[in-house]
């Protein structure tokens, strides 16, 4: 018979539970971005519109938008473990309703479910590993979590054209979203982020507002405007400059995505040997002098690509060192739950306001008022950095 796998022993963190919490946070992203890699197979299936493909794609950032805090508050009272299921079950159901109706409104409706469980599994995910990893782990196991969003969406873009239309593609990913939610019953102890109801939410949710997180919230809000001012128009802007293919187009935006998860895992490793207000602020500083060197025809073609490559590096950077300042920044568990929503209520709307803005002022004034944007966003993400400093976050 075979012996049982030993128990992690105690003050030691389970790797097993980071993996399998993170593994949550990239079937959420593979369900964002699964439409895009579907939007030619849903325009010729359901004669779908560029508008009606744009609202789908953008369900989930304005859900997060406006429901961040709120699914804070909801992890905080119910227990990130229990959320975290409910999110990945909303994620399966949301896939079936698409798949059992050819309408674009029950596809819309589908979305809205899916957006939902993505929306409760990005604040339910690190407030389990704020529970279940050692505070000597948190960086890296935070620089791991942070890594969720571009794999899981280049996991999409892979994975996608393997399937022979759009309905298979949303029959797997609900079956990932299953698989995983068995694994995080089994694998994720059912004490892990059980905080129990916390007394006066608004009156947390004020303080919240008046001290450090909010300055983590500010500064998650200027990284995604920055990032997603250049990632949502990167295939035009390179099919314009580099005049290449469409299908080479994508290959390249998939790498210079990728390229998001070195500095994600770069940044477990600096954060101990380097402040984070010092980290942050190079981040924006590279982010800001390649945004010139990417919008401004000064470089040829190939050197402005591998600006693309460092800037989501660099960007890579943030979003681990934010998350994991909630534990330090927070007195209790409920309060991390409520911070985490915070922090990914900014992350969506920068998510939502970077193209808005980038697009109206690149059709008045040209590509080279995207590079003003973001140099103007990494300035302000530099003084929040130094406001944070200031309110005692670490």
């Amino acid at each position: 018979m075979k012996p049982r796998a030993a128990a992690p022993q105690a003050g030691t963190t389970d790797w097993r539970t980071v993996a399998v919490v993170v593994a949550a946070g990239v079937a959420s992203s593979f369900h964002l971005g699964k439409v895009a890699i579907a939007g030619p197979q849903l325009q010729a299936g359901l004669g779908l519109s560029l508008s009606m493909l744009g609202a789908l794609g953008g369900t989930f950032a304005m859900l997060g938008a406006v429901g961040g805090v709120l699914a804070g508050s909801v992890v905080a009272r119910a227990g990130a473990r229990r959320m975290l299921v409910l999110g990945l079950v909303a994620t399966l159901l949301g896939a079936l309703l698409a798949v059992s109706s050819g309408s674009y409104a029950m596809l819309l409706a589908s979305r809205v479910l899916e957006g939902l469980g993505f929306v409760l599994i990005t604040v339910a995910g690190p407030t389990v590993l704020a529970r279940q990893v050692q505070a000597a782990d948190r960086s890296r196991a935070m620089a791991l979590w942070s890594c969720f969003m571009p794999s899981g969406i280049a996991l999409a873009m892979l994975t996608g054209p393997w399937f022979g239309g759009w309905r298979s593609l949303w029959m797997a990913a609900a079956l990932g979203s299953g698989l995983i939610a068995v694994l995080v019953l089994r694998a994720v102890p059912s004490t892990a982020g059980a905080q129990g109801a916390p007394a006066g939410p608004r009156a947390r949710i004020a303080e919240l507002g008046r001290g450090p997180a909010l300055a983590l919230a500010t500064t998650f809000l200027l990284y995604s405007l920055m990032f997603f001012a250049l990632f949502s128009f990167l295939p035009v802007l390179l099919q314009q400059r580099m005049q290449v293919s469409a299908s080479t187009v994508g290959l390249l935006a998939a790498l210079a995505s990728a390229a998001n998860i070195v500095g994600n895992l770069a940044a477990g490793a600096l954060l101990p040997r380097v402040g984070r207000t010092a980290l942050g602020t190079a981040a924006a500083a590279a982010m800001a002098l390649c945004a010139l060197g990417i919008f401004l025809p000064l470089l040829p073609p190939w050197a402005a690509f591998a600006l693309c490559l460092v800037f989501s590096a660099m960007g890579g950077l943030v979003p681990s060192s934010l998350l994991s300042s909630v534990p330090q920044v927070t007195a209790t568990p409920a309060h991390a739950a409520l911070a985490v929503g915070l922090l990914m209520q900014g992350s969506n709307l920068g998510q939502a306001l970077g193209p808005l803005l980038v697009g109206n002022v690149v059709d008045h004034h040209g590509w080279p008022a995207a590079a003003a944007c973001v140099v103007l966003a990494a300035l302000a993400m530099a003084c929040t950095l130094r406001w944070r400093a200031r309110t005692g976050a670490p």
